[in-house]
Formats: structure tokens, sequence, C-alpha cells
């Protein structure tokens, strides 16, 4: 027979071990029966779509990739006429019709006298051309490539809008200059800007005060500054002007005065 303090440390030992194996097991059977139904909750409608669908062929992940839709890249599907890369047009006619610049309506033609139409040739054929454009009379001399920091923030523009500055006072190459009186028609030369973001000044504060006033009042600015970047400065050849309804007329009938002459 068993001592009385042997039968009391069994009995301890039997209390405090089993519980513990019965609650460290329940939990995980728990848990594995959970985890199954789970999955087969999931697994059974695919199971149903699949075969519902493609009844001899085993499951398989084929037929919903077949059936998923193309991924869009902010809206818009990859097609031919994007790039997928960059997911920007191929061609100007691929540009949404709300993003295509306004074209300008004139109620005359164009007219160009003789001596210009023969000099023009030499002008469009020698690039880089350079572009003396007025935006609220100031002048700014551009070329392409030049990156413009206006001194004001341009209203109702975004990044990524193409701006067409359509008033220059001279447009010219290396050895030749059309010159305007006071501006050259903006039908004979594009010059188109694209707006690349908006910077903005360090905060200034200035404070004002009266005399016999002990209160100091502070005066805060934060000006902000439309940033652009020129894409293309060009004239145009005497064949699109001709293309485009230009009218050649004798020396001195022209409407704006244009000439070309050699760079000064």
């Amino acid at each position: 027979m068993f001592s009385r303090s042997a039968l009391r440390s069994l009995v301890s030992d039997l209390r405090w071990t089993a519980p513990s194996t019965i609650s460290s097991a329940a939990p995980l059977q728990q848990r594995a029966c959970l985890h199954q139904t789970a999955s087969l909750m999931n697994s059974q409608p695919l199971q149903s779509q699949s075969s519902s669908t493609h009844p001899d062929l085993p499951l398989s992940a084929t037929p919903r990739a077949q059936d998923a839709q193309p991924k869009t890249h902010n809206g818009i599907k990859p097609s031919n006429n994007f790039d997928e890369t960059t997911m920007t047009p191929r061609t100007r006619a691929d540009v949404p019709i709300a993003k295509q610049p306004v074209e300008p309506t004139f109620t005359t033609p164009l007219k160009v006298t003789k001596t210009l139409m023969s000099q023009l040739p030499h002008l469009a054929g020698q690039k880089p051309h350079y572009v003396v454009a007025q935006l609220h009379a100031r002048p700014y001399l551009l070329t392409e490539g030049d990156h413009l920091r206006l001194p004001f923030l341009m209203p109702n523009v975004k990044a990524g809008d193409i701006v067409r500055f359509n008033r220059a006072s001279a447009v010219g190459s290396r050895d030749f200059t059309m010159k305007g009186a006071p501006t050259i028609d903006e039908r004979m030369y594009e010059c188109r800007m694209r707006v690349t973001g908006v910077d903005a000044e360090p905060l200034r504060i200035k404070e004002k005060t009266k005399r016999r006033n002990r209160h100091v009042k502070q005066a805060k600015s934060k000006h902000r500054y439309t940033l652009m970047r020129v894409m293309d400065v060009r004239v145009k050849t005497p064949e699109e002007l001709l293309a485009e309804g230009a009218v050649v007329v004798e020396d001195g009938e022209g409407e704006d005065g244009s000439v070309i002459g050699p760079r000064s």
C-alpha cells in the first residue's frame, strides 16, 4: 500500500497535469475545425461556379484568368491609342476632346506678302527657333526646352495642361528674325508650353504698428507662381500656310506688317 505522503503527491500531480492537457488540446482541435469549415465555405461557390460553366474540365484557375477584366490606370483602359508604360496618347487625335486645345477662329484669311513668303523657307528651315512672347505686357525670350517661372499664379490651369502663347513681337533663328508691328499673327508660328506645377515662396511676416499704439499687427504673405516648360517653338512653312488658307498679296498689303531680316 502507498503511504499517505506518496498518495497525496500522486493526487496533486494528477490534479495539475490533467486540466492542462485537456485545455491545450481543445483549442487546437477547435481552431482546426473552424479553419476547415471556413476553407470549405470559401471553396464551395468557386467549385460550383466552375462546374456549372465548365462541367467537363477539372478545377483550375484558367477560366477565372480568362474572364478577368484588364487592369486600368486612373480609369483609362490600355488600348492601341495609348502607351501602356506611361499611359500617354500616341498622337494628338487620341487626346480627349476636353483636353484638346481650342482652335482659334478668324473671320478673314491670313494675308502674306510675296517678299515674306519668299524668305519664310530660310527662317523655317533653320532650327532651333526662339520667340519673344508677351504675357501681360511682359516679354519672355523662350526656346525649346526652357523652364519658365511666371511672376504670378495662372488661374484655371493644372499640371500637365498645354498652353499656347499667341502674342509674340519677334520669332527668329540664328541668322534670321521675323518682327511684327507690333505683334506677329499667331497663325504663322507655334509656341506650346506645358504646365509643370506650382512653386511657392517662403512665408514672409511684416510687422505693422502705429505711433502711440502698443499693439503690433503681423501681415503674412506667401505668393505662389506657375511653372512651365517650353515644349515646341517653330515657324510654319509656306506649304502649311497655304494649306490653312493663307493668301499671297503684293508688298505693302499685309495685315500685320511682319518682315524677315538678318538678325541684328
